[in-house]
């Protein structure tokens, strides 16, 4: 008789369940009770790994933070040493996603249903500061002249791409997104040699 598979720990239950309702359906439309009964653990437990539905919900963001930049840096190294490639990779791989299908942004998700000063919000507006300072150390790198704004208009075309997969046809909106990536990069990164 083979052994019996190991369940994850509960912490891990709860979070893992919560990344896939929160990020399907939304945080707000997901409660507490949904996700005792899908992670298959007691009102107890989940309050004792998680002593409110903020601290599921920050668990739930700060794991997705660490995903996206890991997939974005993969992307990055994807598409070789120059960093003028890596950021272009970053669009063919949002182009693969799109086409994997997408539900959006977590982090704009998510930052539609909480105000200024929350702990959702926060957690978002560090995430997003995160990876556009990684881009513009990026854009630095590639020769941009001016790397600040190179960064906030690749990172603003990545969110924007990411929206519009939830209302466009998600090929077409991350095929556009590439197009216009090809062109900033060019502008603002002219190839030497």
């Amino acid at each position: 008789m083979a052994p019996a598979p190991k369940r994850l720990p509960a912490r891990e239950r709860i979070l893992d369940t919560a990344c896939e309702l929160f990020y399907a359906h939304g945080i707000h439309a997901v409660g507490v009770d949904r996700l005792i009964a899908e992670s298959g653990v007691a009102k107890a437990t989940l309050y004792k790994q998680f002593p409110s539905k903020d601290d599921v919900v920050a668990a739930y963001l700060r794991r997705m933070d660490d995903s996206w930049r890991r997939q974005l840096r993969s992307a990055a190294l994807a598409a070789g040493d120059d960093p003028r490639d890596q950021l272009f990779g970053l669009f063919v791989a949002l182009e693969a996603a799109a086409r994997e299908g997408t539900l959006g942004c977590a982090f704009i998700n998510a930052v539609a249903e909480y105000a200024p000063g929350s702990t959702a919000h926060a957690i978002t507006v560090e995430h997003k500061r995160a990876v556009r300072d990684w881009v513009r150390d990026l854009a630095a790198a590639a020769g941009a002249a001016d790397p600040d704004t190179l960064a906030f208009q690749l990172t603003l075309l990545i969110d924007g791409t990411l929206a519009a997969t939830r209302v466009e046809r998600a090929d077409a909106a991350a095929e556009a997104a590439k197009r216009t990536a090809r062109d900033l990069l060019a502008a603002a990164c002219p190839e030497t040699g």
